[in-house]
């Protein structure tokens, strides 16, 4: 007898065509069925190259684990989503994502759907009516031929009306039509909610007719989303003159309060690209890196010529040849109480690791790293040695100190080079688990320091790769994204397991995980929310958050656009407002999509936070910085787009709490940038997805969690966290070395614990 095939995870186990251009799938995702509810919605990826989807979840059957989701071709991403069939897996399908809908027994109920948005409105009249309600529903389509679920709808309703715009079928009109016969027939104070989703210019109507009478309406937006967590607030709308992320504060909103012109503009974004996508969406981008110069034998770091860099995303620095690294090892004094270990907050054991370079061991090197470092290709390129390690190196005090970074790097390439990756002999096993959210620098290096204790490690992603910063933030420039990957296998050969598309809050709870059997969870979600000025003209299209500009051009290639879906505004000019590294990328990035860059501070160079390196090579690649100059409103055009940013002229004042000369305005100098985007870029901070979901755990004020410093203890049990989700926004080696301490203390904590 033939044994039934399992389903795989994220399989479409039915596909129905609902109308023309209309598809419903079906998909096995158990977890999310286990914990979805109506009104939210899932973020979905067809492959590795396609855009993230946020689609609202139509209907789900727990028993079965699967969920519902029904969309319309409306552009090149769509398209390419309805080609799958059934029985194939989509790559990624993330959540449950956004707030719930309200449910209770209110009375008198109106449900209007228009067009697809019939399918999200159903799951809130079925349980509307489960709660007690009388539930009128008022669903609306182009032409018969496009009208989707009436049947459905009937069984979750009191009462359905239908309409149609040609008159085909049902009511000849507009579901605005019936909506207000309905009010002038039961009368306002008799209705109690009414529920709209569809096009947005069909949610303002509802909105219109409802104004007047008072009744509660809300709506469902669905805005354009990078990652649907709320990290790159590219889907805020204006609620009641506020800025809200609709995936965080919403989906669903006062319909009376939405600012629906500024919407309906910020849904123009990217037709551009759009039609360009539906033009050329099959063909392939030409390479554009050119071939890589061959390095001269010097101590200094090989890198590429500025106006060769600045057209490709190719690595900058080239790396030491074995001849410069040879070199530079010799120049090593060997200290007895080397200081430079001090420096360093995960302890590599830096002489003796350089001494192995010195006698050509490289592999031997790289071997005394990874003792304490689990991601030395990555830390060799973006830490701040600077700071760090080399700030205590002896020769720095009359010379260049040695260049820690650049042979740590060498020594981590050069293995991977060889393809030579030798994993440590497995410990015996001891029974315990460990959760840890978030596979950034922080949960990684908690992933490599526990596993190599023999306790079973499984890390929870929000996003479709493991990394954080490491993938979305830092450009393929500075950071090549088969580096980080390389690294997460290391630590998957090691016995850590990585489970991706999972929200530590949403899919499943923290209490849930340790009810699942864990003993213990390391917090490591990082600082995610993106900061916004908060001046005029912020919500204009062209206005990024330079978390959203950055995850579009590194974590989903939208440099590589159309070859990869998902699509980035190209400014000629654009403005990049702040001085950190995070700046420093945007400026870089822009400027290799082609534009004019300026950096717009408002302090001097010297209180620049940014790594001198990244400024350096910022001003060798043409970045116009403009210093002392502070934003104070961003300038539209009449069809909602940028075209300047009004800034003013600041000088510097007496130091502020940071330490940092306060800059001071200076009296009507203002000005104008011509400038067609601006990416803002002035930090982030705590994502509160996971800790608004967990109680017990202490928060700052700022939302940060309260943990130990020297064991990422928090207020909860066995409960650990650490790097920016505790300190705010700082550097890779920081999250790694409060990891490595943290890991330290989980250990030392589960042995405490009976087997």
């Amino acid at each position: 007898m033939a044994t039934k095939k399992a389903t795989k995870l994220n399989e479409i186990v039915e596909k129905r065509i609902l109308a023309p251009s209309i598809t419903m799938y079906r998909l096995y995702v158990p977890d999310i069925a286990k914990k979805v509810k109506a009104g939210q919605f899932v973020v979905v990826r067809g492959d590795d190259m396609a855009e993230r989807i946020p689609l609202t979840v139509a209907d789900f059957d727990r028993k079965k684990g699967t969920i519902t989701i029904i969309f319309q071709e409306v552009g090149t991403s769509t398209q390419k989503l309805a080609k799958f069939e059934q029985g194939s897996a989509l790559i990624d399908v993330v959540g449950p994502l956004g707030k719930p809908s309200h449910i209770e027994k209110f009375g008198t109920v109106v449900c209007v759907g228009g067009g697809v948005g019939v399918a999200p409105v159903l799951p809130i009249a079925k349980a509307l009516l489960e709660a007690g309600n009388e539930v009128i529903s008022i669903i609306g389509a182009r032409t018969q031929g496009m009208l989707i679920l009436e049947e459905e709808m009937k069984k979750a309703s009191t009462t359905v009306h239908v309409t149609t715009d040609d008159g085909t079928y049902g009511h000849h009109g507009f579901v605005t039509d019936v909506l207000k016969k309905i009010i002038e027939e039961r009368g306002a104070n008799n209705i109690a909610l009414v529920v709209g989703i569809g096009p947005v210019i069909m949610m303002k109507a509802v909105s219109d007719v409802t104004r007047p009478t008072g009744i509660k309406t809300v709506v469902s937006l669905n805005t354009i989303m990078v990652d649907g967590t709320g990290m790159c607030g590219c889907c805020r709308a204006t609620i009641g003159g506020e800025t809200k992320f609709v995936c965080v504060d919403g989906p669903e909103f006062d319909g009376h309060a939405v600012d629906f012109p500024e919407l309906v503009l910020r849904q123009k974004m990217y037709n551009r690209e759009e039609r360009r996508a539906l033009w050329d969406h099959k063909c392939k981008i030409e390479a554009q890196e050119k071939a890589i110069k061959k390095a001269r034998k010097r101590v200094k770091m090989p890198e590429q010529a500025p106006k060769q860099r600045i057209q490709n995303f190719a690595e900058v620095a080239l790396g030491y040849t074995k001849e410069n690294a040879m070199m530079e090892a010799q120049r090593c004094l060997g200290c007895k109480k080397p200081p430079c270990v001090e420096g360093c907050p995960v302890n590599v054991q830096i002489p003796q690791f350089i001494q192995k370079i010195k006698e050509g061991d490289f592999m031997g090197a790289i071997h005394t790293i990874k003792e304490t470092n689990s991601l030395p290709a990555v830390c060799g390129r973006v830490c701040p040695q600077e700071s760090q390690c080399e700030s205590k190196c002896i020769l720095g005090k009359k010379s260049e100190p040695v260049a820690i970074g650049r042979l740590e790097r060498f020594a981590a390439d050069y293995e991977l080079g060889l393809g030579d990756v030798r994993v440590p002999a497995k410990p015996k096993k001891t029974g315990k688990k460990v959760a840890i959210i978030g596979a950034g620098p922080a949960g990684l290096t908690v992933a490599g320091e526990l596993t190599k204790k023999g306790h079973e490690v499984s890390i929870y992603e929000a996003l479709h790769k493991a990394g954080g910063v490491l993938v979305y933030g830092i450009p393929e420039f500075r950071l090549p994204k088969a580096i980080v990957q390389r690294e997460v296998d290391y630590l998957e050969k090691l016995g850590a397991k990585v489970k991706v598309d999972s929200i530590v809050g949403q899919t499943v709870t923290l209490d849930e995980l340790f009810a699942q059997g864990y003993d213990a969870a390391f917090i490591g979600t990082g600082a995610g929310l993106p900061y916004f000025l908060n001046i005029p003209g912020e919500n204009l299209n062209g206005v990024y958050s330079a978390n959203e500009f950055l995850t579009r051009a590194n974590l989903m290639k939208a440099y590589l656009f159309p070859e990869y879906d998902t699509p980035i505004r190209v400014g000629s000019k654009v403005a990049v407002i702040g001085g950190g590294n995070v700046a420093m990328d945007s400026a870089r990035v822009s400027k290799r999509l082609g534009a004019d860059v300026y950096l717009v501070y408002r302090r001097s160079r010297d209180e620049m936070p940014a790594r001198a390196e990244e400024a350096h090579h910022a001003e060798e690649e043409g970045i116009d910085f403009r210093l002392l100059t502070n934003p104070i409103r961003v300038v539209g055009d009449e069809a909602g787009w940028v075209k300047g940013l009004e800034c003013v002229k600041m000088e510097l004042g007496e130091p502020d709490a940071s330490g940092r000369r306060r800059p001071v305005e200076i009296k009507g100098s203002n000005f104008i940038l011509d400038v067609d985007v601006v990416i803002v870029a002035i930090g982030q901070g705590p994502n509160p997805i996971l800790t608004s979901t967990t109680p017990n755990l202490e928060l700052k004020k700022s939302g940060n969690i309260v943990a130990d410093e020297e064991t990422g203890q928090t207020s909860r049990k066995g409960v650990f966290a650490g790097g920016d989700i505790v300190t705010g926004a700082a550097t890779v080696i920081l999250a790694m070395g409060a990891g490595r301490k943290a890991a330290k203390a989980i250990d030392e904590y589960l042995a405490t614990l009976k087997k």
